[in-house]
């Protein structure tokens, strides 16, 4: 195993965290709700009442967010090895198993784990153990 150390950027990922965690706990203290991506994207599906403007403003966000970097900054090209069809498993397989977990990563990892809870930290164990199995199987046994 290799690190690439082009890649390496710690004080951009340290930043980057430091930002979901200020986000997260300012979104529980205004609006008394977890941050979980799954969570606020299923509440549009089936919104109530007066429910979906700051759900979809939330969205809206995560849309222009990389538009606002690209105002200052070059964006980091995408590079995605996987077809459409494995692309499509996997987020059908992401889909279920949020539904099936009660949450994402964003929802268990970050504020359910911040607020000590043992059924996130249950589901970041599975949710972790799962991408090093995969991970593993991939490089290593399917390779």
């Amino acid at each position: 195993m290799t690190i690439a150390w082009n890649e390496f950027t710690p004080w951009s990922s340290l930043a980057g965290g430091v930002l979901i965690g200020t986000a997260s706990a300012l979104f529980i203290l205004f609006s008394g709700r977890l941050l979980g991506i799954s969570g606020i994207l299923g509440g549009l599906l089936a919104p109530r009442r007066g429910d979906a403007g700051w759900r979809l403003a939330f969205v809206a966000g995560l849309l222009a967010a990389p538009a606002a970097w690209a105002l200052f900054a070059e964006l980091p090209p995408a590079r995605i090895e996987a077809g459409g069809t494995v692309l499509m498993v996997a987020g059908l397989l992401v889909g279920w198993g949020t539904r099936y977990g009660s949450g994402c990563t964003s929802g268990h990892g970050v504020c359910g784990l911040s607020r000590l809870s043992p059924r996130s930290l249950a589901a970041t164990a599975a949710f972790m153990g799962a991408g090093f199995a995969t991970v593993y199987a991939v490089r290593h046994l399917l390779a």
